[in-house]
């Protein structure tokens, strides 16, 4: 196309979707900076040729597939070598099936349909069940950690409690503000932190999680109603987020999939 209201118009589909895909391509790297290489790749490519969106597809699926190509094109391996605890994890996530954990995060944290997953993969609907199948057993039987969660709504902490427990993780505490956090954080070691935006003094639960970060590199997973305003790529932001009102799939599959990023000795093989 030449028109340029058309070319404006694409753009602006593109620029629409363009958080999500953020969101997951950082969930399957388990790093902003990782993400964001892919997610511009992605854009690359779609410059160069647009004739993967002539179809009957929706924006966003045209866009989740053309990153899957290049993802699967690339090997599913990430540009920058990682040595000790990170390689550790590297390691584990190489071990898993092929595509799995890619199709469970489609369906829980993008809530595409199995359809939707289908046609971006590029597989039958029968293989799409059967990835995310097995990428929750996988998932399951791999990691083992210490959870710390930072909410200040008690029934919203305590069915994240539960979820947690269920994976098999142990749940340190739950910490209703900055200081509360900072306190749990001091006396505890965690391997993961679960954390809502807003907390009940008024304070901010990405402060928190920056002050307990000071002193420890665990993966973080952060819960709110707006994530593309945390998904825009010009900040230092979260790998891994989980959007308001969630369901328990998405936080299990967060969850499952942030503890292959545990900095610390507790993933087990």
């Amino acid at each position: 196309m030449t028109d340029t209201g058309a070319d404006i118009t694409f753009s602006d589909l593109i620029a629409a979707e363009l958080p999500y895909l953020r969101r997951y391509t950082r969930a399957l790297t388990g790093s902003q900076a990782r993400g964001d290489k892919y997610t511009v790749a992605t854009l690359e490519a779609i410059l160069k040729d647009r004739s993967t969106f002539d179809n009957d597809d929706s924006t966003r699926v045209n866009l989740f597939r053309c990153f899957h190509a290049i993802w699967v094109s690339s090997g599913q391996t990430f540009a920058e070598e990682e040595d000790g605890i990170r390689a550790r994890a590297q390691g584990l996530l190489a071990q898993l099936t092929t595509n799995s954990r890619e199709a469970l995060l489609l369906r829980t944290i993008e809530e595409f349909s199995l359809a939707d997953i289908a046609a971006i993969m590029q597989v039958d609907i029968e293989e799409v069940r059967r990835l995310i199948s097995t990428a929750n057993e996988e998932l399951a039987n791999n990691i083992r950690g210490r959870v710390m969660i930072i909410e200040d709504e008690p029934i919203i902490a305590a069915d994240i409690t539960a979820i947690v427990e269920q994976l098999g993780h142990d749940v340190i505490g739950v910490a209703r503000t900055h200081t509360e956090a900072v306190e749990l954080g001091q006396a505890e070691r965690f391997d993961l932190i679960l954390a809502d935006i807003q907390l009940a003094d008024n304070s901010s639960g990405i402060d928190a999680v920056n002050d307990l970060l000071k002193d420890t590199d665990v993966p973080v997973i952060f819960i709110t109603a707006f994530p593309e305003r945390l998904l825009t790529g010009d900040r230092p932001e979260p790998a891994f987020l989980i959007s308001k009102p969630f369901q328990e799939a998405q936080v299990q599959s967060a969850v499952s999939q942030a503890m292959f990023f545990a900095s610390t000795a507790t993933l087990k093989v």
